[in-house]
């Protein structure tokens, strides 16, 4: 979720030649607006649930952050660790979005029931290990990661992270729930489910923190419940839908003891995009200690931008979810031509989209620093770093679609080679060296992150024309 260069020039160019790419011959241009329908349809219920999680996120920050600063401070350190841990696990449920949609394009829903029911009982056993392991360390780990928080800090990180990590189970398998669902071809039931679940988050915790209607003033600990509430929610709604007569998958025909040798195919997709996401956030931890070489101002600053970005940031998301779903189908039914193309529709969606996103950005870019902070010299540094942001929409767009679409076929080696090196070789070494060496401050550190989204939007789409993809694996 961060940015590019300096110029809006080049914000309709590089993937925007993505557009304009001769469509593979075997594919009529009939058949290419059935697939950008089917793309849409797909994709738009998986943008909006995109943004109602982060909707609900911000919300929550809101809420909290008017409660005490204390406790918003607290939830940098919980809500970070809560994140991590879960971003971590999505490698799986990727995975089973990949294994589900192959299975479903195959018309074998037999094979997608079964490993979706693997995946599920995976995930909550995962979810009790992790669970458990957070719960027995809570308060040691803490002061370990952080030493120089303050003890109320602290004490507030912990009360939160012992109500809602108990609830981690049930959040692994909402997440797997909603990815086997997409893969099936349904993104809106979680879009319905997840509706439901921010409407009982902002809720209680409403309710909660500042003790409205009768209900004790609870603080961050009426947020950490808010957040619970809303895992179990969404996580025994889609279970129930999944065995329900009404799920697209026949979850209630599998039996238990059937579904293990599934889950191979699932773990085999997995391990890679498990490695992906280290990587990602090993690399991440190491791009935000640069920022927090830059002082509080840009410290700031950066967290503003990134809220502002995650907008745009999650509607590719949203884009790459229908890209996955449609390139794993299209291959279970042998038609690698309709894949590619629908692939690049996604693409394509997507960079037009971000493409929006930047130019608003570019044209308005003190408006939105203002919405954060009134403080002139914070406002002064987003409103620049923004201009940089805006050059690195569409690329940003491109590499997260396609990269999506290359999981989905099931070829995550690839992905977690690009990430890797895009991640090290290019983010950090360019974000060290505009930002530090050049002293540029907070505007270099995007312009690293931007020659990341550049390079690997590059990279990513030479290695999706070439194909080798369609032969991969889920």
């Amino acid at each position: 979720m961060q940015p590019a260069s300096e110029r809006v020039g080049p914000i309709v160019t590089a993937p925007a030649l993505a557009l304009t790419e001769p469509t593979p011959a075997p594919v009529a241009s009939r058949a290419a607006h059935a697939l950008a329908r089917e793309v849409w349809n797909l994709a738009w219920p998986a943008i909006t649930h995109m943004l109602l999680i982060t909707t609900v996120f911000f919300t929550g920050r809101v809420l909290v952050g008017r409660y005490s600063p204390t406790a918003l401070a607290s939830l940098q350190i919980s809500g970070t660790l809560t994140w991590t841990v879960y971003s971590l696990f999505t490698a799986f449920s990727a995975a089973t979005l990949a294994v589900v949609a192959r299975s479903t394009g195959a018309g074998d829903r037999e094979s997608a029931a079964r490993a979706t029911r693997a995946s599920m009982m995976f995930a909550f056993a995962i979810g009790i290990v992790v669970a458990a392991a957070f719960l027995i360390a809570n308060g040691a780990f803490l002061r370990l990661l952080f030493p120089r928080a303050g003890a109320d800090v602290l004490h507030q990180a912990s009360a939160y992270m012992h109500i809602v990590v108990p609830l981690l189970p049930l959040a692994f398998v909402e997440a797997t729930a909603a990815a086997a669902l997409q893969g099936s071809g349904d993104t809106r039931t979680p879009l319905y489910v997840a509706s439901v679940g921010s409407v009982v988050n902002v809720a209680l915790s409403a309710a909660l923190v500042f003790g409205k209607f009768g209900f004790p003033e609870m603080g961050v600990r009426g947020a950490a419940i808010g957040a619970a509430s809303t895992m179990a929610v969404e996580g025994l709604i889609l279970t129930a839908f999944l065995f329900s007569k009404r799920s697209p998958l026949p979850l209630r025909d599998v039996r238990a003891v059937l579904v293990f040798p599934a889950f191979r195919r699932v773990a085999r997709v997995a391990l890679p995009a498990f490695g992906e996401k280290v990587v990602y956030h090993g690399a991440y931890l190491a791009f935000v200690a640069i920022i927090g070489l830059l002082g509080a101002a840009a410290m700031a600053a950066n967290q503003g931008l990134i809220s502002i970005e995650a907008v745009s940031f999650l509607s590719a998301d949203g884009f790459g979810v229908a890209a996955a779903a449609m390139v794993a189908q299209k291959l279970g039914k042998k038609r690698p031509e309709e894949a590619l193309v629908a692939g690049q529709l996604s693409a394509g969606f997507a960079t037009v989209a971000l493409t929006t996103f930047g130019i608003f950005f570019a044209v308005a870019p003190r408006a939105l620093a203002s919405i954060f902070s009134d403080d002139p010299a914070i406002i002064d540094l987003g409103a620049q770093t923004l201009l940089v942001a805006a050059v690195a929409q569409p690329f940003m767009a491109y590499a997260t679609v396609i990269g999506m679409a290359l999981r989905g076929a099931g070829d995550t080696k690839t992905v977690l080679l690009v990430m890797t090196v895009c991640s090290f070789a290019v983010r950090l070494a360019a974000t060290w060296f505009f930002a530090v060496t050049l002293g540029m401050g907070l505007v270099g550190v995007w312009m690293g992150s931007g020659a990341d989204w550049f390079v690997r939007s590059i990279w990513l789409g030479i290695l999706w024309r070439r194909g080798n993809w369609k032969a991969a694996t889920a």
